[in-house]
């Protein structure tokens, strides 16, 4: 048996997404091991985390405390009538590291997912809609996950769009084929969307 505050430890490590038993006593007795500074800088930054930590009320993307608005929504050199719309705020992060989109950003909280219990109300598509106007938004680009929820959820934002700003651009990001992947890899759902979404040459 492991002494108690280790298992509390494990635990605690196991809480985590992703983390199974075998890999937070790992972490566990690596944290043990290390130098008492490793553990008390891990709890140090913990500690603060929920109050240094902060979501826009305007994007939703996540911001220091003491920030009234998401630094790229304050940035004056981003072009506000374009709106990328995410499920959570580390995807903000993917776009950015490509540096090609110079618009600004909405985090819907989530996809709608009724095995989940996420309906349409809890996520922020009502703040998106407020949005259309006050920023005069021209073009929605929706970036929901190709996943089941995510698309689910990209139709019904097309449909309420829509009905909100009938002369809004509403697009999607393309998908298809990723570089390197031979074609007898693919899945049919890749294959699909990389004919759907073909160009031309």
């Amino acid at each position: 048996m492991l002494p108690q505050a280790l298992r509390d430890v494990v635990q605690a490590l196991g809480m985590l997404p992703g983390v199974g038993q075998r890999t937070a006593e790992r972490y566990a007795y690596y944290l043990f091991r290390a130098n008492p500074k490793v553990s008390e800088s891990i709890a140090d930054t913990l500690s603060k985390l929920h109050d240094e930590v902060k979501s826009c009320p305007v994007t939703f993307a996540l911001m220091d405390a003491n920030d009234e608005v998401s630094p790229l929504y304050a940035d004056s050199s981003r072009d506000r009538s374009t709106v990328l719309v995410v499920e959570e705020p580390l995807d903000i992060y993917a776009i950015e590291a490509t540096h090609g989109f110079h618009g600004v950003y909405h985090v819907l909280g989530g996809a709608v997912s009724p095995i989940d219990g996420i309906t349409p109300e809890q996520l922020h598509i009502k703040e998106l809609v407020s949005r259309l106007d006050s920023d005069e938004v021209n073009e929605v680009i929706i970036a929901t996950n190709p996943s089941v929820e995510g698309e689910s959820t990209a139709l019904l934002l097309e449909k309420v769009l829509h009905e909100a700003k009938p002369s809004l651009k509403i697009t999607r990001l393309a998908r298809g084929l990723p570089l390197g992947v031979d074609l007898s890899y693919a899945d049919q759902v890749t294959l699909s969307a990389a004919l759907e979404n073909r160009t031309n040459l």
